[in-house]
């Protein structure tokens, strides 16, 4: 079963198959996305990989965590689910 990943402290340069190259060397990547603003394309800095077996992805978490890549150090850790949120509030009415 595939294991997600936050990748956080990305470097603003980084695109996906950037993403995807740092983290092959620990194994099989299912996927790698950077997180970009909808507005304007720009990354946010932060990602997530989703690495094939749990064994790839702590070997990925130990060997990325706390390493600097384009002077920025990552963090990587295992992606918690996405918590619900209520809608924000507009002209104080809820949509």
């Amino acid at each position: 079963m595939a294991t997600k990943l936050f990748v956080g402290s990305l470097s603003f340069n980084i695109d996906n198959d950037k993403l995807k190259e740092l983290f092959d060397q620990f194994g099989k990547v299912v996927s790698a996305s950077v997180i970009t603003d909808r507005d304007s394309g720009n990354s946010k800095g932060f990602g997530f990989v989703e690495m094939e077996t749990d064994q790839e992805a702590q070997a990925a978490i130990a060997g990325l965590g706390g390493k600097e890549v384009d002077g920025r150090t990552l963090t990587v850790n295992v992606a918690r689910p996405k918590e619900d949120r209520p809608r924000a509030a507009f002209n104080n009415r809820r949509y």
